[in-house]
């Protein structure tokens, strides 16, 4: 059995992690290499990274940073936020990020899926999903959660897989910050229909919403930000008490 990975999420604006609910009442938590850097340490398995600063400038101050944290960092790592074209997952590939998280280009031209895999390989793409229940149905939301598209969930991870996504990393838009715990029927749902790993994110706040996740809701992994930057738990402990519960993680 494949042991599952734990992976907090940095959310980064202008070379500050910062965290919000539902992606606004963003709050400053902290330098994104120092806090990276402290999660490797605590047996985090991978990081990840997103970009939120939309603006040129904004890319431009997160390529610097992509570097800091290829010098500074020992783990994986992957990255994301207005990666839109071949060139600019190569930019950031090429300074050192393990892995590149694309969204909302993806749904605006899926090609985009297929030209990184077969360029970098499967194993370097996170297909990004954030989704929203609207009238029953899971529908894909792009522009960080802010524009509602007609496209159904399951429909379009089943879509990105086949282009050759080598994960997929599914947040829930109502869960997103709020602590509340992770829908784990639609991870569970989602799962019985893919071949790859799913990174589970949206809705954490304690060890148990993990637990629960990564069993009942079958995700390979769980990402998650606000009980590791408020200092809820840490990775440490945290991994301590799913193996406790007989969960496979790496201690």
């Amino acid at each position: 059995m494949v042991a599952k990975r734990i992976i907090p999420c940095l959310d980064v604006k202008e070379g500050r992690t910062v965290k919000g609910v539902n992606f606004v009442g963003l709050q400053d938590v902290g330098d994104a290499v120092e806090l990276g850097r402290m999660y490797a340490a605590q047996g985090a398995d991978e990081l990840v990274y997103l970009d939120i600063s939309a603006t040129h400038e904004g890319r431009n101050t997160f390529t610097s940073l992509v570097e800091r944290i290829a010098r500074g960092i020992n783990i994986p790592f992957t990255v994301g936020g207005g990666i839109s074209s071949i060139d600019d997952a190569a930019r950031l590939l090429d300074v050192g990020a393990d892995k590149i998280s694309i969204n909302s280009a993806a749904v605006r031209r899926p090609q985009l899926i297929d030209e990184i895999a077969s360029k970098y390989g499967s194993q370097f793409v996170v297909l990004a999903i954030d989704a929203k229940m609207v009238d029953g149905r899971w529908l894909i939301t792009t522009h960080g959660g802010r524009r509602l598209t007609p496209r159904e969930l399951f429909e379009w991870a089943r879509e990105g897989q086949e282009r050759g996504a080598g994960e997929i990393l599914l947040t829930s838009m109502e869960h997103d910050g709020t602590r509340s715990g992770y829908p784990c029927d639609l991870f569970a749902r989602l799962s019985q229909q893919l071949s790859i790993p799913i990174i589970a994110s949206g809705g954490a706040g304690s060890a148990d919403d993990i637990a629960e996740v990564l069993s009942a809701g079958r995700a390979d992994a769980a990402l998650a930000a606000s009980i590791f930057h408020y200092g809820d738990i840490t990775v440490k402990e945290l991994k301590q008490m799913l193996h406790d519960r007989g969960i496979k993680v790496r201690l």
